[in-house]
């Protein structure tokens, strides 16, 4: 098999929060081709993530958000292949309370581009679910990976910690909403949908406030 393609993964673990731990099934995306590939959520099993990349170099393991469940195996991923981390900067304390002796290898920042298999995935700041929370936008595979931010049916949650409704709204309507309405959006946990599917619900999302 040749040409960049997208690999999933489900892994299964556990989400804590503001003394709250609930138990959880993670989306991991893979995106690559048979030579080189970049990580997306290293959730709960390192082994098994690094079962599906196989012998193919890993660039990058890249954070959507720095919620334990999404970041909890990127060490030992790391460790294993030598792929950098990467969080937005501005997930950082979120960061350490999953991580406080391990640094991530890099953050990110808005707009910025991650190479991988002859294309790129461009980095879109979406901050509401976490302050440092990101979509990756994939136009070559008409795909933006929305991490928590954006699922089937609606925003993620805002109700803990770091968390807020009106951010996730705008980071929605301004940054996602705007791409195709094709667009396949591949999410943090649940079902994919499309940004067509789901951008006429903004102003029942925002009526029901959550």
């Amino acid at each position: 098999m040749t040409g960049v393609r997208i690999e999933h993964v489900i892994t299964s673990g556990t989400f804590s929060l503001d003394g709250g731990t609930w138990n959880v099934d993670n989306n991991v995306w893979i995106v690559g081709d048979d030579h080189e590939a970049v990580v997306i959520d290293a959730a709960h099993d390192a082994e098994a993530i690094a079962r599906a990349v196989g012998d193919r170099r890993l660039t990058a393991i890249v954070c959507t958000h720095a919620h334990n469940d999404h970041i909890n195996a990127a060490p030992a991923l790391a460790e294993a292949t030598g792929a950098p981390v990467l969080v937005h900067l501005d997930d950082r304390l979120l960061w350490k309370h999953t991580h406080p002796d391990h640094n991530p290898g890099g953050y990110l920042s808005d707009n910025q581009r991650i190479p991988v298999a002859g294309t790129e995935l461009r980095v879109l700041h979406t901050p509401g679910h976490t302050p440092g929370a990101i979509c990756l936008y994939l136009p070559s595979l008409n795909t933006v990976f929305t991490g928590d931010t954006l699922f089937a049916g609606g925003p993620g949650a805002t109700g803990r910690s770091y968390s807020d409704f009106p951010t996730i709204i705008r980071s929605i309507r301004d940054r996602l909403h705007v791409l195709p309405p094709a667009t396949e959006a591949r999410t943090g946990h649940g079902q994919a949908t499309t940004i067509g599917a789901e951008a006429p619900h903004l102003a029942d999302w925002i009526a029901r406030g959550h």
